[in-house]
């Protein structure tokens, strides 16, 4: 079937998705009815992907493309972030505490447990944002979100995570959760840009079609492999980074990583991927 009959479907189908997850009865449903009726889309679209392989994202999909990615695998090119992450966490502070005196989790258990929300402070935090807090804690000058060291450091992370399930927990009895969570998904189906699009154009609507020599990913499953190293930057990034380029690619203003509107939206798009594995850091061309 031609890619613009599948668009032309997808479309009518995610129509029905939209209705689903923002009708005044979505809203009473809650967010667990919005998850369901998320995985149940992209099951009906890909019957033949069990649950599980959305982890892999396109890899999941595209045949061809998963050899390659499986080539890379075997010699991966984040190992270095992996390491050096490593030798941060357990490097001490000037005032003689490391990183694991901020966190009540063992180590392996910290990146499950992100984003979520804070109600004494009103906000979802996300890691890297906890990862600050637990310098400033200590005396220690805050990280870039883009930097090295903070990207090293989630690297690690995530790996020592491997296998860990997402359960981010949104709690219906929480106005500010449940503000935080309506705001990311608001944001996810929002158009905007010069070119009109919004998230799920991409990663619902058109997963699977091409963008140029690329096939688009499914939002399901995006959050469990970041960061990841990208090719043809030849260097990691963040989930939020990748917000940020794709915010600019659809040629609209991006928000600083970190901000409220980038938190928003991986409370949400990380609820919507619960139940499924961490397997970051990642590859990805």
């Amino acid at each position: 079937m031609p890619e613009h009959t599948h668009r032309k479907t997808r479309t009518g189908v995610l129509a029905v998705l939209l209705a689903a997850l923002t009708s005044p009865a979505a809203v009473l449903a809650g967010p667990e009815e919005d998850r369901q009726a998320f995985v149940d889309f992209f099951q009906g679209q890909f019957p033949d992907i069990p649950f599980d392989e959305f982890v892999n994202g396109i890899y999941a999909i595209d045949a061809d493309a998963r050899a390659q990615w499986m080539e890379i695998e075997e010699f991966p090119p984040y190992e270095f972030a992996i390491e050096r992450g490593e030798a941060l966490w357990l490097e001490p502070f000037a005032n003689g505490s490391t990183y694991a005196d901020c966190y009540e989790q063992p180590v392996g258990e910290i990146r499950a447990a992100y984003p979520q929300f804070d109600a004494a402070r009103g906000q979802v935090v996300t890691l890297e944002l906890s990862i600050n807090d637990c310098r400033a804690a200590n005396n220690e000058l805050a990280l870039e979100y883009d930097a090295s060291d903070m990207i090293d450091l989630s690297a690690y992370l995530a790996f020592v995570a491997r296998g860990k399930k997402i359960n981010v927990r949104v709690p219906e009895d929480s106005p500010g959760a449940m503000a935080a969570y309506e705001a990311g998904k608001r944001f996810y189906y929002s158009k905007r840009g010069q070119l009109n699009f919004a998230c799920a154009d991409c990663h619902v609507t058109s997963v699977g079609l091409r963008v140029r020599a690329d096939r688009l990913s499914a939002s399901l499953g995006h959050p469990t492999h970041f960061p990841v190293y990208r090719s043809k930057l030849g260097g990691m990034i963040s989930l939020q980074q990748r917000f940020f380029g794709c915010i600019r690619d659809v040629r609209a203003k991006p928000f600083e990583l970190q901000s409220q509107e980038y938190r928003n939206l991986e409370f949400f798009l990380s609820y919507m991927s619960n139940g499924l594995t961490i397997n970051g850091p990642g590859a990805r061309k």
